[in-house]
C-alpha cells in the first residue's frame, strides 16, 4: 500500500468516525389535526397544513378529514375515550357546548401562555369570540373558519326588471320574486332546509330568542321557544312563497343545492354563507354579474348583528408537551397576517381579528373584483354590539336539535304538517334533547 493510499484510508476513517459522532438531526415532532370541511374547502385545509410544515423544521402536522362537521366532533369524542385523540380538532359552532363541558381540552389562553406566545385576545371580533368564549369573555378555542350568512343576488336578472340594488327587507324579496317570475324566471329564490340561515341568523338579526336563559348562556335548564317568535311568521312566509312557485327548493338530495343553483344562473337569489363567495366565483360563468347584501329583515325591524358560523380549533387534553408545542406553533402560524389573507383569499372565510381585517382592507383586498362584497360579512357581524340574544347559541346537543328543526321544516314544506304544529313538535323533541344533556352534565356549571 502506498503512502498516499494509507493517508486516504486514514482520512476516510477519521471522516467516517466524525460523521457518526455528529448528533443526528432532530426528528420533527408529529401531531394530528382532525377537521370536518369537505369538498374544495378540504383541499384548502390540506394546503394550509403543507404551508405550515414547509414553514419550519420542528413540527409535522398530519391533517385528517372526517367527512363533515358532525363526524369530526363525534369521532374526536370517541377517540378521546379510547385515548387515541388528535391534538387539534375542528369543532363547528353547534358542538361548542359539548366540548366546553367535556373538560377534554386545554384552554386556548393556557396553551399559548405555556408555550411562550403573547396573543392579543381582545383583537378578536366580539361577534366571533363570544361564541367560543366563557361568560367572562375568555376564549376556550381558536376561531378558525369564521363566516356569517349573506344574501346573493343576480345583477343581470335584476337589471331586466329595472332594479340595480339587492333587497333590504323581506317585503322587497317578495316583490322582486314576483317581478322575476313575471319576467320568465322559473326560480326567483333558491332555499334549502338548513336551520343556520333560516332559524339562527334570522333570529339573531331580529333579536328573537331561540331558547330561554339567553339562548342557553345562563344555564343548562334552557328551553326552546322558537315556536313562539317571529320565526313562525318567517316559516309561514317561506311556505306561502314556495306554494306559489316563487321560492324553489334546491337540495343536494334533489340534484342541485342552492349554491350551484345560484352560480349556474338557474336561480336568481339565495341566502348562504360568505364562505360560498369564493365557490360561486369559481362556478359562475365569466359573463354573469352578481353581488351580495346583508340578510334582509322585515320592515320596521331594528337590525342586530348576525351570528358567526363555521368552526373553531380545540386542543384536546392528554397529549405530550411536544405535541402541545407543535399545536401552539400551528395556531400561531394561522394567526399571522400572511396566513389570514391567504385563507380568506382561497376560501371566502373572513378574518377573525380586527387587525387582520384592517390590514387586508388597507392592502385593497376588498377592492378586487373576486373579493368585493366579502367585507359585508364583517359589517353584518359587527352591525351592533352583541345582545344577550345575538351573541350566540349555547345549547347542549345542538347538533341533534338542528336535525329536528330541519326535519320539521321539511315536513312543513311537504305539506305533511302545519307550520305551527311542525315547529311545536320540533321544540318538544328538542327540549327532550336538552333535558337529556342537562342530566348528563348534572352539577356542571357553565363557564
Amino acid at each position: 500500500m502506498t503512502v498516499v493510499t494509507k493517508l486516504s484510508a486514514a482520512a476516510f476513517a477519521l471522516a467516517a468516525a466524525a460523521a457518526f459522532a455528529q448528533p443526528a438531526q432532530a426528528e420533527r415532532t408529529k401531531f394530528e389535526f382532525w377537521y370536518g370541511l369537505t369538498g374544495d374547502l378540504e383541499q384548502r385545509v390540506q394546503d394550509t397544513c403543507k404551508r405550515f410544515n414547509d414553514s419550519q423544521a420542528d413540527f409535522e402536522i398530519t391533517c385528517v378529514g372526517q367527512g363533515g362537521y358532525p363526524n369530526a366532533v363525534q369521532n374526536a369524542i370517541a377517540a378521546y375515550r379510547a385515548q387515541k385523540q388528535p391534538t387539534v380538532v375542528q369543532v363547528f359552532d353547534a358542538g361548542t357546548l359539548d366540548l366546553m363541558l367535556s373538560g377534554a381540552y386545554v384552554p386556548a389562553r393556557k396553551l399559548m401562555a405555556d408555550n411562550g406566545y403573547d396573543i392579543k385576545w381582545d383583537d378578536y371580533f366580539p361577534g366571533i369570540a363570544n361564541y367560543y368564549a366563557t361568560s367572562k369573555g375568555e376564549l376556550m378555542s381558536f376561531p378558525y373558519n369564521s363566516s356569517t350568512a349573506l344574501f346573493y343576488w343576480n345583477k343581470d336578472a335584476f337589471a331586466k326588471i329595472g332594479r340595480d340594488k339587492g333587497p333590504e327587507t323581506w317585503e322587497d324579496v317578495e316583490q322582486i320574486s314576483r317581478q322575476l317570475k313575471a319576467a320568465g324566471y322559473d326560480c326567483p329564490l333558491a332555499f334549502n332546509f338548513d336551520p343556520w340561515p333560516t332559524l339562527e341568523q334570522f333570529s339573531a338579526i331580529h333579536n328573537q330568542p331561540i331558547a330561554t336563559k339567553n339562548n342557553g348562556y345562563d344555564g343548562l335548564d334552557a328551553e326552546l321557544v322558537f315556536n313562539k317568535t317571529k320565526f313562525v311568521d318567517q316559516i309561514t312566509f317561506i311556505k306561502k312563497m314556495y306554494d306559489e312557485g316563487l321560492f324553489v327548493l334546491k337540495t343536494k338530495e334533489g340534484g342541485q343545492d342552492i349554491v350551484p343553483a345560484f352560480a349556474s344562473g338557474a336561480c336568481q337569489m339565495t341566502q348562504s354563507s360568505v364562505a360560498d363567495h369564493g365557490t360561486i366565483g369559481k362556478l359562475a360563468a365569466p359573463d354573469m354579474h352578481w353581488d351580495v347584501v346583508k340578510l334582509p329583515v322585515w320592515a320596521g325591524t331594528e337590525r342586530k348583528n348576525s351570528l358567526v358560523g363555521g368552526a373553531s380549533l380545540w386542543v384536546l387534553a392528554g397529549k405530550s408537551d411536544g405535541e402541545y408545542k407543535g399545536a401552539a406553533a400551528f395556531l400561531n402560524f394561522l394567526a399571522q397576517p400572511s396566513s389570514v389573507e391567504w385563507w380568506s383569499t382561497v376560501t371566502g372565510y373572513i378574518p377573525v381579528t380586527n387587525s387582520g381585517f384592517q390590514a387586508m382592507k388597507a392592502a385593497g383586498f376588498y377592492d378586487k373584483a373576486p373579493y368585493k362584497g366579502r367585507e359585508l360579512a364583517i359589517e353584518s357581524l359587527t352591525y351592533t354590539p352583541t345582545t344577550p340574544i345575538s351573541r350566540g347559541i349555547r345549547l347542549g346537543g345542538y347538533i341533534q336539535i338542528r336535525k329536528e328543526v330541519q326535519d320539521a321544516f321539511q315536513a312543513i314544506i311537504a305539506g305533511k304538517v302545519s307550520v305551527q304544529d311542525g315547529l311545536d313538535q320540533a321544540v318538544e323533541r328538542g327540549n327532550v334533547i336538552l333535558r337529556r344533556f342537562e342530566k348528563t352534565y348534572a352539577g356542571k356549571q357553565l363557564l
